[in-house]
């Protein structure tokens, strides 16, 4: 593993970038939002390339935040409807950055921040930062840890652990949008395949915020249950058939039959928002449909839905969550 000055925000701050290899596989990671900014593995001929969207700068990171490319989300990742939750006796609000919703952690949210770095091993990084109390509106201190670990193998293993000294919620994930085609190969939703353990989504209105019905996928463009073409048009939470589980389990794959490149996704969390990056706009040099984001994760507005399972951390109690991708080619 290597360490190296990557560039400085606007206000002096040094901004690192890790290399972790191993069994072919290379990643690059950011100290400035815990960025996973390449993920390179190779195709059936040998050639190595990198599969996640990222950019060569910070300064394109700076320019372009909205897509959130590779980011650590938080401290709430996905929306919260009307930007608040109630909590104990009180009501937080938060800021309202997506209408009049809050989404992602807000306008300076974890993908916004510096995160300090070390290694730990050979192939292991550990950020950390710690949020304080009140930060974009989110109640106690929260000290959090993530960790990207290069395995035997080269399968990639993120792991989050948080504490806070009051209570508050807590759903981390990461916002990394996949191309199994490599740089240039176009659209991601128009080509690749994509199987998804799950028998329903969270319905949801017009603004993406969950209604609290729970639909079931059969006889609907949702059901992915058996591997098909993505196609464009989704921006949705599966609730996953296995639940919350203390360690993690498939729970999909993404192919792209012109490479033959296999990406397997398994996690702790019940839920996965697939998005096809629909939203992309000509704020962003990517065109809709260039990536894929899968995000392991709780429910949208889980602080407003006490029926979906919960996003409260309290003190005394460790918020934990790993997703795990594994990397493989077929044909």
């Amino acid at each position: 593993m290597r360490s190296e000055l990557f560039d400085a925000l606007p206000d002096g701050t040094d901004v690192h970038r890790w290399t972790l290899e191993r069994d072919g596989v290379r990643v690059r990671v950011l100290t400035y939002g815990g960025i996973l900014q390449t993920v390179e593995v190779p195709d059936r001929e040998g050639a190595r390339d990198g599969i996640v969207l990222g950019f060569p700068d910070l300064a394109s990171y700076l320019a372009h935040p909205e897509p959130y490319l590779g980011a650590l989300v938080g401290r709430y990742a996905n929306r919260i409807a009307s930007g608040r939750f109630p909590l104990g006796e009180r009501t937080h609000e938060l800021a309202q950055n997506n209408g009049r919703n809050a989404l992602h952690g807000g306008e300076l949210g974890f993908d916004k921040r510096v995160w300090d770095a070390e290694a730990v091993g050979e192939h292991v990084l550990r950020l950390t930062r710690v949020s304080p109390d009140g930060e974009e509106g989110y109640p106690g201190r929260l000290e959090v840890s993530t960790t990207y670990a290069l395995e035997e193998g080269g399968v990639l293993r993120i792991s989050y652990e948080a504490v806070t000294d009051a209570p508050t919620v807590v759903n981390l994930t990461n916002h990394s949008y996949w191309n199994l085609g490599g740089p240039g190969s176009g659209n991601a939703a128009g080509s690749h395949e994509v199987r998804i353990d799950a028998g329903h989504v969270t319905a949801v209105d017009d603004e993406l915020i969950p209604t609290g019905e729970v639909a079931a996928v059969d006889g609907t463009r949702f059901d992915f249950r058996e591997s098909r073409k993505v196609g464009p048009g989704y921006d949705h939470n599966y609730v996953l058939d296995k639940g919350v589980t203390e360690t993690p389990v498939e729970v999909a794959e993404l192919h792209d039959p012109a490479s033959g490149r296999v990406l397997t996704v398994a996690t702790t969390e019940p839920g996965l928002q697939l998005y096809t990056s629909d939203g992309f706009d000509a704020t962003v040099p990517y065109a809709p449909g260039d990536g894929i984001a899968l995000e392991t994760q709780h429910f949208p507005d889980s602080p407003n839905r006490p029926e979906f399972p919960s996003t409260v951390l309290r003190p005394g109690e460790v918020y934990r969550s790993q997703t795990v991708y594994g990397f493989g080619l077929r044909g």
